[in-house]
């Protein structure tokens, strides 16, 4: 997928009915059927399409981070959901009893997810209030969807007044980022697995100028 340079500070010329909104409990629940759709969405293509073997139910594909203080990023098409993404704060907890999950990223480089490498970042991540962490993107929709997620993404997380965001994502984001003007500098080695090759990638925050 080619992409065309272009400034992230500059929103990409869109068509009016695609919109991208930010859900999280208990605030959007009126509009949580979105969410069951990018799910749905999820097991289409990761499980459907690629053969991952994720956990799912009910044509849902979901995991232990997908839980009651989980953000999610959901793009659309007038009724139609064309992608999404998951958005945690990296100083959240969940989970209970001896085993309490962070975030992905986090979590497999403590060797807590076996299905990931734990050489994914040169130290451990951290966990801080003003870094989060954007994982299970995904996108079935025309190229300037990828890049309307991660606008909002950014406007979203600076009025959270967030200092940067991790991505677990395919060596081909990095170079995607650098080509939209965005200082993305990776925090690890490329590795991976059977699904694939993927690495760490750490973005700052971007600020209005």
């Amino acid at each position: 997928m080619q992409i065309q340079q272009a400034n992230f500070n500059k929103i990409a010329e869109i068509p009016a009915q695609y919109d991208v909104k930010f859900l999280s409990l208990p605030d959007g629940v009126q509009h949580w059927n979105l969410v069951n759709s990018y799910l749905k969405l999820r097991k289409q293509v990761f499980i459907d399409r690629l053969d991952w073997p994720l956990f799912h139910a009910d044509d849902l594909e979901f995991e232990q981070y997908d839980s009651f203080d989980t953000t999610y990023v959901v793009a659309t098409n007038g009724d139609q959901v064309v992608g999404g993404a998951r958005l945690r704060r990296t100083d959240q907890l969940s989970g209970g009893g001896h085993l309490r999950y962070s975030y992905m990223i986090r979590d497999a480089c403590l060797g807590l997810l076996p299905g990931l490498p734990k050489n994914l970042c040169h130290a451990i991540p951290p966990m801080d209030r003003s870094v989060w962490e954007l994982t299970r993107m995904v996108v079935d929709g025309p190229r300037e969807v990828t890049r309307m997620i991660l606008q909002a993404t950014n406007d979203f997380l600076c009025k959270k007044d967030a200092a940067s965001v991790l991505f677990l994502g395919s060596p081909a984001f990095l170079r995607m980022a650098k080509r939209w003007n965005w200082p993305a500098h990776q925090l690890g080695p490329v590795t991976g697995n059977a699904d694939g090759r993927f690495q760490v990638i750490e973005c700052p925050v971007r600020r209005p100028q």
